[in-house]
């Protein structure tokens, strides 16, 4: 594996038999695992709507939570290329997910919200700049295929 590949391998395990497998819809729990080596075990369930348990992550939610924190960590690397020092960070981010009428559905967009604050002024172009560099680079944002949206806020610590 060369130096622009990365791997990743994790375990998704239904844990939601109840006795009789799938014999009906309703027989069976939506519930199961994500196992990664070395990490917690995630929950995982369907979102409530489609039979899941409320107190896990469902899938749609765990997507927008991805796009969310690559293009938190993408805006914190292309922040320090230019010099701009982040000292806080928090994205309120939302998903619009459509149902099709055979009950495929997909994603139409997401809009992420992150309110940065920064420790000097800066203009607020290169602030735009910067999260649109972020969203460029993002891994997650460059694989999906509706749009990711941003709609950014900046205040200063000093402020």
């Amino acid at each position: 594996m060369g130096l622009n590949e990365h791997h990743y391998a994790l375990t998704v395990r239904w844990t939601g038999n109840r006795g009789d497998g799938t014999a009906g819809y309703r027989a069976y729990s939506r519930d199961h695992d994500v196992v990664i080596p070395g990490l917690p075990t995630l929950k995982g369930s369907a979102d409530p709507t489609f039979h899941g348990d409320r107190t896990r992550y469902n899938p749609e939610q765990l997507l927008l939570a991805a796009l969310a924190q690559c293009h938190m960590l993408s805006f914190l690397h292309v922040a320090v290329k230019h010099g701009v020092v982040v000292t806080g960070y928090e994205d309120n981010a939302e998903g619009l997910m459509k149902l099709n009428w055979d009950g495929s559905g997909q994603f139409e967009s997401v809009t992420l919200k992150p309110r940065v604050t920064i420790a000097d002024a800066v203009d607020e172009s290169l602030m735009s700049q910067l999260h649109h560099e972020a969203n460029q680079v993002c891994f997650i944002a460059r694989s999906v295929n509706f749009p990711v949206l941003h709609e950014p806020t900046t205040t200063t610590a000093a402020a």
